[in-house]
């Protein structure tokens, strides 16, 4: 027989070889011999190209285990579930990042397994099965957490064992027997039932804009005027708008479902543009909205209110040169929100009272107004959704028209 070759150096493609004492093509990988098919035939040469596959990317997943410090995994038959969730851990903090930067979902991820891995982190990860994915979920139920999030959190349970599943490191019957638990349904639990997001009233919102800094206020309008995301909001760049028109074209750099490649185009009309008139940057690249433009102004306004000048001392002070806790020089979605917060009590301090609300509601706010005004398709084109039955969990029924019609017919 002749021998298959062998390769010499880490990474050489295993050659397609004729074993001359039976006159089939074999070719070894990892010290095993596999038979081919008869040689030359188009077979042998399918089963090749299939191995060679396979075994390109064994050799991919060895080298980022090796980048990433990480021992070879144990086998199938030996791996836990708390070295299957490691493992999976590594590919999520590469896998769900933007622009570098990590996303929510990791942090959401992180909650999701963490119970998995308290609970069950030495038991062998193929027999992690439906009853154990039921114990985390009574887990869940225990700690008073609401009935959506528990959902959420036990459909990326799953999604780790498919990720498993395509890595080869439990079989496939473990992902498809964790399928079959269900979700919880509404009034079919105890679990804790969250109310659904309302508009917030523009009165509301109008009482607030007095009490929080001019940036947060446009971009409060701003969300009202366009019902984008507080994602998108906080991003605004002069680069990111095309002006050519009347009305002008916003498009994020980022958004939500940048990742599925849609495409979200924000329709800017001349109110929003008299917004954004107003903070225009001397480089088009830089957020319009800045929190340390702010700092300045908020500064500025605090020394000419002042009823006594300032002592020598003081006015030889200067800003540190790298401060631990610097305004950055744009918002991002939390930020953003704590701003509002603090304007809503600052209200109350002022002796005006100004219920509690966050920046999501200003999209479900514009939703409505617009499906009342041209229809539930305006509203989801405005929206940016990918289909129209999305806009109905932004959009309130406009009731009033059903009322009318039961005081005329019913």
């Amino acid at each position: 027989m002749e021998e298959p070759h062998m390769p010499r150096r880490t990474g050489k493609v295993p050659a397609y070889c004729n074993h001359k004492a039976s006159g089939r093509p074999v070719v070894r990988i990892d010290g095993e011999d596999n038979y081919l098919g008869p040689y030359g035939s188009p077979e042998s040469h399918e089963n090749y190209e299939r191995l060679i596959a396979e075994w390109r990317v064994k050799q991919q997943e060895k080298s980022n285990l090796t980048r990433q410090g990480s021992d070879r995994p144990p086998s199938r038959q030996r791996l836990t579930v708390d070295q299957l969730l490691g493992l999976y851990w590594k590919f999520a903090k590469t896998y769900y990042t933007r622009e570098v930067r990590p996303t929510k979902e990791l942090t959401s991820m992180k909650y999701a397994i963490g119970p998995v891995r308290r609970l069950y982190g030495r038991t062998l990860a193929a027999k992690f099965g439906p009853l154990s994915l039921k114990a985390v979920r009574q887990h869940l139920l225990d700690s008073d957490l609401c009935r959506t999030e528990i959902n959420h959190r036990i459909h990326r349970i799953r999604r780790v064992f498919k990720w498993a599943v395509s890595e080869e490191l439990v079989p496939s019957s473990s992902y498809e027997s964790l399928r079959a638990v269900t979700g919880l349904t509404f009034g079919r639990t105890n679990a804790r039932e969250t109310e659904p997001i309302k508009p917030v009233a523009d009165a509301v919102v109008e009482a607030t804009l007095p009490f929080v800094s001019p940036e947060v206020a446009a971009m409060i309008q701003l969300q009202r005027l366009t019902g984008m995301r507080p994602g998108e909001v906080v991003q605004f760049r002069m680069s990111d708008i095309d002006t050519s028109g009347d009305v002008w074209v916003f498009e994020p750099a980022s958004h939500k479902n940048r990742w599925r490649n849609h495409r979200r185009l924000i329709l800017l009309g001349p109110k929003a543009q008299a917004l954004i008139r107003q903070f225009t940057r001397l480089q088009p690249t830089e957020p319009i909205f800045s929190p340390a433009a702010a700092e300045q102004r908020r500064n500025y306004f605090r020394r000419q209110a002042r009823a006594t000048p300032l002592t020598p001392s003081h006015a030889a002070r200067r800003p540190k040169a790298d401060p631990k806790r610097a305004k950055r020089d744009h918002y991002d979605v939390d930020s953003y929100r704590r701003a509002i917060t603090y304007g809503i009590k600052r209200a109350g301090r002022n002796g005006v009272a100004v219920p509690a609300w966050h920046p999501n509601q200003l999209r479900h706010s514009r939703a409505t107004e617009i499906r009342k005004q041209f229809g539930i398709e305006a509203a989801s084109v405005s929206l940016g959704h990918a289909r129209a039955d999305v806009t109905e969990v932004y959009a309130e029924r406009n009731m009033q028209l059903a009322i009318t019609v039961a005081m005329q017919t019913g």
